[in-house]
């Protein structure tokens, strides 16, 4: 066996954690045969990016758990082979006699999200429903419009049971993920950063839940995570501001680590809740330099993966680049 990538390193820390795929699945051949070319050791690198999925191991060996995606990571399909699916927009539009953009651009992810989820049916059924699943998103654009959420979250899962429905961390949001688990219809929040969405989530998910149960619904095909926009919180949120205010003068690495800090009291809440039955996924993570040595991780950082954390979704540049970004949104 070849030496281990630093992704299954990361992994070790808790097998019982997941690792997720961001993108399309439909690119992950192209990038795969692209980091190939670029590494120095072909041999070694192609072992690594099989073992985390190829179409020729048998479902349960592949080590991509999940896929987490939204409209722009999909468009990278398109960009991957235009001439395939320019073709497949014209034949489209002539097909349904359709020229608003709009209802193109729809169509269009959703046949991305159907191929991606067929490419991971077989994970799906072979680890009875558990695994397998891609997040396909709502648009970003109705964040605060629960009735066309729903109506899209609906739209979107009728492509295939293990389509999960990634919903934004707004009030609405929070509305929307509990009418879709009531239905017994897999959600994946994101866009949330802060405690209180996640528990808010937590509680929608839960009062979904009790709603679906006294309403006889299967929940077998069902299960929730919580994205954890671990790095947006840092850049985007209030935290270097906050800290100005008080005086104290913030390194990047002390960012990271309080973002760190809020996942883990988060997974800490997830673990003290035994209502809710779902994960935690960290993602749009940053390291403030190269991470040379993933099994000497400190133990404050060990102590943040349980078995109830969807620990990692991979991005494309996770293997090579020094700045490894650890993403799902």
């Amino acid at each position: 066996m070849a030496s281990k990538s630093v992704v299954e390193k990361f992994w070790e820390v808790n097998p019982e954690s997941e690792i997720w795929w961001d993108s399309s699945p439909l690119i992950y051949e192209k990038w795969r045969n692209n980091m190939m070319n670029k590494a120095s050791d072909k041999e070694e690198m192609q072992a690594w990016l099989n073992r985390l999925y190829s179409e020729d191991n048998k479902p349960e060996d592949n080590l991509f758990r999940g896929v987490t995606t939204n409209p722009p990571l999909s468009y990278n399909a398109i960009k991957d082979d235009p001439d395939y699916w320019s073709k497949w927009i014209d034949e489209h539009i002539q097909k349904e006699r359709c020229t608003d953009t709009e209802v193109v651009f729809w169509d269009t992810y959703k046949e991305i999200v159907k191929r991606g989820s067929q490419t991971y049916m077989p994970k799906f059924e072979a680890s009875n429903y558990k695994y397998g699943m891609i997040s396909g998103q709502v648009d970003p654009r109705i964040r605060h419009d629960a009735d066309k959420m729903f109506a899209q979250g609906l739209e979107i899962h009728a492509l295939s049971p293990n389509v999960m429905i990634k919903i934004p961390g707004t009030a609405e949001g929070y509305e929307v993920i509990k009418r879709l688990t009531a239905k017994g219809i897999p959600t994946n929040n994101t866009l949330s950063f802060m405690i209180s969405q996640f528990v808010a989530c937590m509680n929608a998910v839960v009062e979904g839940m009790k709603e679906a149960q006294a309403n006889g619904i299967d929940l077998s095909q069902w299960r929730s995570v919580i994205t954890a926009m671990s790095s947006r919180f840092g850049e985007l949120g209030d935290l270097e501001k906050d800290a100005q205010d008080k005086g104290i003068d913030l390194s990047e690495s002390d960012m990271r680590w309080a973002e760190i800090a809020v996942f883990k009291k988060a997974c800490r809440l997830v673990e003290e809740n035994s209502e809710y039955p779902g994960k935690m996924l960290l993602c749009s993570m940053r390291s403030p330099g190269p991470m040379q040595c993933i099994p000497a991780l400190p133990p404050i950082w060990k102590g943040s993966f349980s078995k109830r954390i969807t620990s990692i979704s991979v991005t494309r540049s996770m293997i090579l680049s020094p700045r490894m970004s650890w993403t799902s949104s």
